[in-house]
């Protein structure tokens, strides 16, 4: 189970957070599971707008999480807001909204330790580099380097 999440900002330095259906205690960063075929550049675009209705643009790769309870993996990426209006998505999200994020007001936010973890740091880490490519031969389909 690969999922994959982003750490979005707009023109003002504000953070895109979400209020799943399934997680109403707490607002996070959008994402969602990665589709079969996928890259996880597309899935991370394609889950942010499908739970926004924004398109973003993404620079690398701040993270990747391992819950061991549930044995899911998720990559964080790092972008910024491109177009779009904000709304919600039926049946998945009832909030979405940019919101100015500190240190004082983070748990007021987001209430899960491990969704704040991955918020810092995308916040505070330098992106890494991330290749998508197919093989025999080799075919360099994507390449984000910040």
């Amino acid at each position: 189970m690969v999922a994959v999440s982003g750490y979005i900002t707009n023109e003002t330095g504000e953070v895109l957070l979400v209020r799943n259906l399934h997680r109403s205690d707490t607002m996070e960063l959008p994402g969602g599971m990665v589709e079969e075929g996928e890259s996880l550049e597309e899935a991370v675009i394609r889950e942010i707008f499908e739970e926004t209705g924004i398109t973003v643009k993404v620079f690398g790769v701040t993270g990747v999480y391992q819950n061991m309870t549930s044995g899911g993996i998720c990559v964080m990426f790092r972008g910024e807001y491109a177009s779009g209006q904000l709304q919600t998505a039926e049946g998945e999200t009832t909030e979405a909204a940019f919101a100015q994020i500190t240190e004082e007001n983070l748990e007021d936010y987001i209430t899960r330790p491990h969704l704040r973890v991955r918020l810092l740091d995308a916040r505070n880490s330098r992106c890494v580099p991330y290749e998508a490519f197919r093989v025999r031969p080799y075919d360099l389909i994507r390449r984000l380097e910040e």
